[in-house]
């Protein structure tokens, strides 16, 4: 088959690849798209994967193809994505069903082989059929769209909270949706770096360019004084985290999504703001998944099916297994403006 094979740090080849062998309880599957995630760029050209070589790619979908187990042959054929934590099962998150806070995984795309490939072995639990009315392209979406809705899971939020959003992107305007389909109002706060014409293509009008503007004084215009209900950190700088802290109202919420870029630290004005107006900060890592509730991918799947939530229309570049390196240079180089970059793979 043909891979993106990363066998040092900069040099993901284009070349043939020995097919997966699937093992009891693992199925064959056919790459039909994979999303191109902010993480696999330090990964490919910074930090490297857990040992070489190693195929990356963790936001995918297409169809099973073939199985280990004469038992699971009902499933070949079956349209699905696929959860790309494999859990140990065995610890104490695990058994609590915390499988995103699983102390011994696996995953695909770092640790093990991923989806920048036609064919990857994939875990029958990891699974997520999906409906026929979705397409593999939206599918693709849903690891990034489960990220974004286990953030707003973790703040429980309400119906009519404002929520200050602090970092437009990919995760961020998912979060968006999210809290719009919540009943939620919803404020934007970005730089110039940000494609404001493309955020209003995508319903959302009240943003503030804080590059131009004060966030803190324009959140606080915009809620007539009184501060979001709650704040989320989407960029991982201290800059956006203090701004977090000081534009919620009292008693209010910050969540932090964000993948830091470096240490942290809080000016002594703005660690006050934790304690005089007891906030409540959040941590949020990867999603909720089971095979058999209603878990975060679970919903994702039923929320684009539905149109509730319109994750394809923030792709905005399409490319192959063998031209993806221009869509890896765009995020690499910021060369012009993206939102999610998938890699398509032809029949």
């Amino acid at each position: 088959m043909k891979a993106r094979v990363l066998k040092s740090v900069g040099n993901l080849e284009y070349c043939d690849y020995p097919m997966p062998t699937v093992k009891s309880g693992e199925v064959l599957f056919k790459v039909k798209t994979c999303g191109i995630c902010g993480s696999d760029i330090p990964r490919i050209f910074v930090n490297g994967t857990y040992h070489f070589p190693t195929i990356p790619g963790h936001e995918f979908a297409g169809e099973v193809v073939d199985v280990a187990d004469e038992a699971n042959k009902h499933l070949i054929g079956m349209r699905a994505t696929v959860f790309p934590l494999i859990p140990c099962k065995s610890c104490e998150s695990c058994n609590k069903g915390s499988f995103e806070m699983c102390k011994s995984y696996d995953y695909l795309g770092s640790r093990s082989d991923g989806a920048f490939a036609q064919y990857v072995r994939v875990p029958v639990w990891n699974l997520v059929k999906i409906p026929d009315n979705l397409s593999f392209e939206s599918a693709a979406m849903t690891e990034p769209c489960a990220v974004a809705l286990h953030a707003l899971r973790r703040a429980q939020i309400e119906i009519g909270d404002t929520v200050v959003i602090y970092g437009p992107g990919t995760i961020g305007m998912l979060i968006a949706q999210w809290a719009r389909a919540w009943g939620a109002k919803v404020l934007l706060v970005g730089t110039d770096v940000n494609n404001w014409d493309f955020i209003e293509s995508l319903g959302f009008y009240d943003y503030c360019n804080s590059s131009k503007e004060d966030p803190i004084e324009w959140v606080n215009k915009m809620t007539n004084g009184i501060g979001a209900d709650i704040a989320i950190e989407a960029v991982g700088i201290p800059l956006t985290a203090c701004n977090c802290l000081e534009s919620v109202t009292a008693g209010g919420k910050v969540i932090f999504v964000g993948n830091p870029h470096g240490d942290f630290t809080f000016p002594q004005n703005t660690y006050w703001q934790i304690l005089r107006k007891q906030l409540t900060i959040y941590g949020t890592w990867n999603s909720s998944y089971s095979d058999i509730h209603k878990s975060d991918w679970n919903l994702v799947v039923d929320a684009m099916a539905s149109s509730k939530i319109n994750a394809e229309k923030l792709i905005t570049h399409k490319f192959n297994l063998e031209n993806m390196d221009k869509g890896l240079n765009i995020m690499k180089d910021n060369t012009e403006f993206f939102s999610k970059i998938m890699v398509v793979n032809e029949d």
